[in-house]
């Protein structure tokens, strides 16, 4: 098998991709082998580096697992398929989708947590600054009132930790978020196996 061998049978076997990116795939193999034929390898030798272009065709296209069933029919790889999809759909449904809703609860919790101890702080300082002016309206506790500086210190320290605090969960949902995409692109490469 020679390069463009080579790059036809990959493009045959990437057919399944939006064009453009099978382009851009084709164009980076095509650039693997100008870097070997300027380092002096043959077109087997850098062949024989890159790996097959079936193996290459697992490792992009996310729907490998079925497509042979499209192609050759047979009871072992219709089997194949479907033991496939079945497997990885069992394995998130019992063991990752009732840690993720946990995950999620949790996360609901401390926002709601953050946004209740900053309305908290924002609450006693003002009830602090506007206990003179509203005093038959507002019911300060003595202990609260009777320092009113120490009161609303606390009143701002308050807001200050909620808000840190809200900071902080959306770091939290960031690496949700990108812990979740990740795992998604990991089972895609289990589907291409």
């Amino acid at each position: 098998m020679n390069k463009d061998e080579f790059l036809k049978e990959l493009s045959l076997l990437l057919r399944n991709l939006p064009s453009s990116e099978r382009q851009e795939i084709l164009f980076d193999y095509q650039e693997h082998f100008s870097i070997g034929l300027e380092e002096g390898k043959t077109d087997k030798e850098i062949i024989e580096a890159l790996g097959s272009p079936k193996s290459i065709a697992k490792q992009y296209d996310p729907g490998y697992a079925v497509n042979p069933v499209e192609v050759n029919s047979s009871t072992t790889n219709v089997v194949k398929a479907i033991f496939a999809t079945i497997v990885l759909g069992f394995f998130n449904l019992i063991f990752v989708l009732g840690p993720f809703l946990g995950v999620v609860g949790v996360l609901i919790g401390l926002f709601g947590a953050s946004i209740g101890v900053t309305i908290a702080g924002i609450s006693i300082s003002a009830g602090m600054v506007l206990n003179p002016i509203l005093y038959r309206y507002i019911s300060i506790p003595i202990a609260l009132a009777s320092n009113a500086p120490a009161t609303m210190f606390l009143g701002i320290g308050l807001t200050a930790f909620g808000l840190l605090f809200t900071i902080g969960n959306c770091y939290l949902a960031r690496w949700l978020f990108i812990g979740t995409i990740k795992y998604l692109k990991f089972n895609l490469r289990l589907i291409r196996k």
